[in-house]
């Protein structure tokens, strides 16, 4: 009787153990579980994270090309500019130059004028020394046509120096410049006026348009030959459709 109570004691306590047993390892694994299900979330979002960090890092690196690029074409355009700001600088001093010697030559030939109407003041007199008369008011002529072509070029020269030193001074036109609309083109804002280099029509000169003294447009220059010019109407200053046989002067006239 007392071996019987023993194994069912024994049989009672291997039961209680095992259930024991179950419990606690049915926590664990319930606890193994939740850490495994935690540690694989925390691996997906920090997976996520570094896939993120790797894209901002490449659209960086891709922005810094970009922008290494842009810097690049940036110093270039800048070394080109100031290159061009150096030519016309030298193209200026040497206009100046020239004119100061075609005035010097042009006062030389005056003296020269007078010393003949001095030295010869009848037309008999004169007869004599008329060849070198001539001679001496030719060279007066050409050099005082040089010297007009001379300040032409000085001025054109300056107003693109300009356009680097100082783009917002507008470019001045002669103050007595008159020219007509010889073709127009509303559909594309596009003109060709009957005045040139010869009349002193430069590159970005702004002239207005009017018809019956009323406005119509202002239009820029964008194309300069011997005595036409082509020229586009600026945004903003279309009044109305720009007509051939319209009439034109400058917006900023140059002072006389």
């Amino acid at each position: 009787m007392l071996i019987r109570i023993s194994l069912i004691l024994a049989i009672i306590a291997g039961i209680a153990v095992g259930t024991l047993n179950f419990v606690k390892v049915k926590t664990i694994i319930a606890t193994t579980r939740q850490e495994r299900d935690e540690w694989h979330s925390k691996y997906d979002a920090t997976y996520a994270e570094l896939n993120k960090t790797k894209a901002d890092l490449k659209k960086t690196q891709t922005e810094l090309a970009d922008i290494k690029q842009e810097l690049d074409t940036t110093k270039k355009n800048l070394a080109a500019a100031n290159s061009k700001v150096n030519d016309l600088s030298k193209q200026v001093a040497t206009l100046t130059d020239n004119l100061n010697k075609a005035n010097s030559d042009l006062e030389d030939a005056k003296i020269a004028l007078e010393k003949f109407k001095t030295a010869f003041p009848t037309p008999e007199l004169a007869l004599s020394a008329a060849k070198d008369l001539k001679a001496a008011q030719d060279k007066a002529d050409v050099i005082e046509d040089e010297k007009k072509v001379l300040q032409r070029q000085l001025v054109r020269v300056q107003n693109e120096l300009d356009v680097y030193k100082n783009p917002e001074k507008p470019v001045e036109l002669p103050a007595n410049l008159v020219g007509k609309i010889m073709v127009a083109d509303p559909k594309w804002d596009f003109v060709v006026l009957n005045v040139g280099a010869d009349q002193g029509v430069m590159e970005n000169g702004q002239l207005l348009v009017s018809r019956d003294g009323k406005l119509v447009a202002k239009i820029k220059v964008t194309s300069v030959q011997k005595d036409r010019c082509i020229a586009n109407v600026m945004p903003g200053w279309k009044l109305g459709d720009v007509l051939e046989g319209d009439r034109v002067i400058p917006a900023y006239p140059a002072e006389s």
